[in-house]
């Protein structure tokens, strides 16, 4: 004889069905909004169209695991969702995989001893001494922030995972200070962050790593404040200068990667254009001349007079003002040439 297919206690086995709950189901309508879903009894869940990726592709006799998200809706549907369900295997999923020092990402719901979050159906529990490397003034600010941590202890078992953000950030400090001193060499151009501000001199921080920057680095002209070219903060281009590994000490200067004013002056003159000059030292071959722009170069006596037996200081003096050709200049030595012009 065969077992009678009785609804009413099909119905019982089925009468509480909470949110959270997963079940395995198939559809049986297609409705533009969503589908009807039976997952056993004689209640139905609803899934909305929304909560599919490709709802063009789902069809009646699909099958699969669903969420329970409400209890009744306004037609006396349960309502489910699919992509809560596959959420939650892919979560299931990830915590299966993990080991001992394994690397995760969580978002705490909860501080009780510690931040209280979920991995699926796996626990995940971080002490609240292993929250950050740093002081915490209220650890209710991380609840509801994504994380990452290190696995400390796992229990496959009773599915829970013991984790440590703060280890995690020591291993990438360890990893990213270990790959600076890796990578910088001398003339390097990095880019640095300006930590701190000192009378005489700025820490920069470089990939995580202080970078000293000597007032007398930071400009050509003179500083008598940092603070009126720098600004902590501040992200800016820097040269390296020096690198000390052995005392993991590295000098920076943002000067070298500026254009020296008394090159500016040079590139403003003109191979045989005259210029008003101004003597303003004398030497035992020639004499230092100023032009008004500021570039200063040299008059060889030789450019002044063909007589070899004539003394410079017999052809012009400190503060004579005089017309000088520029015979030739030379960029990289930073160097001018001049004849006197009768």
């Amino acid at each position: 004889m065969n077992e009678k297919f009785d609804l009413e206690t099909i119905d019982k086995t089925f009468t509480s069905y909470k949110k959270g709950q997963a079940f395995d189901g198939v559809v049986v309508l297609r409705r533009e909004d969503g589908v009807i879903f039976n997952i056993g009894g004689k209640n139905d869940a609803f899934i909305p169209a929304s909560d599919f990726q490709d709802y063009s592709k789902i069809k009646i006799g699909d099958r699969f695991g669903v969420v329970i998200t409400n209890q009744k809706n306004e037609e006396g549907l349960i309502e489910a969702s699919k992509s809560l369900a596959d959420a939650l295997r892919l979560a299931n999923q990830n915590a299966q995989t993990l080991r001992l020092g394994s690397r995760f990402s969580f978002v705490p719901t909860a501080v009780r001893d510690g931040l209280i979050s979920k991995m699926g159906d796996y626990s995940i529990f971080v002490p609240l001494e292993e929250v950050s490397a740093g002081y915490v003034k209220n650890y209710h600010n991380f609840v509801g922030k994504q994380l990452e941590a290190v696995v400390t202890e796992i229990d496959k078992e009773n599915k829970s995972i013991v984790g440590s953000v703060k280890l995690l950030q020591e291993q990438i400090r360890v990893a990213t200070e270990n790959n600076f001193w890796n990578s910088i060499f001398i003339n390097k151009i990095v880019k640095g962050k300006v930590e701190r501000i000192l009378p005489y001199a700025a820490f920069v921080n470089v990939d995580g790593v202080d970078c000293f920057l000597h007032i007398s680095n930071i400009a050509y002209e003179r500083i008598d404040n940092i603070e009126d070219v720098l600004k902590v903060g501040e992200e800016r281009q820097f040269k390296v200068l020096k690198v000390d590994r052995e005392n993991k000490k590295v000098e920076l200067s943002l000067k070298a990667l500026l254009e020296n004013p008394k090159l500016t002056r040079i590139k403003q003159l003109e191979v045989g254009q005259v210029y008003d000059g101004e003597v303003v030292k004398l030497l035992q071959f020639g004499a230092i001349v100023s032009v008004p722009n500021g570039a200063s170069g040299l008059l060889h006596i030789s450019n002044c007079t063909e007589d070899r037996t004539k003394k410079i200081h017999e052809l012009v003096r400190v503060g004579d003002k005089i017309k000088v050709e520029v015979v030739s200049k030379d960029e990289d030595e930073m160097k001018v040439s001049f004849k006197l012009v009768k």
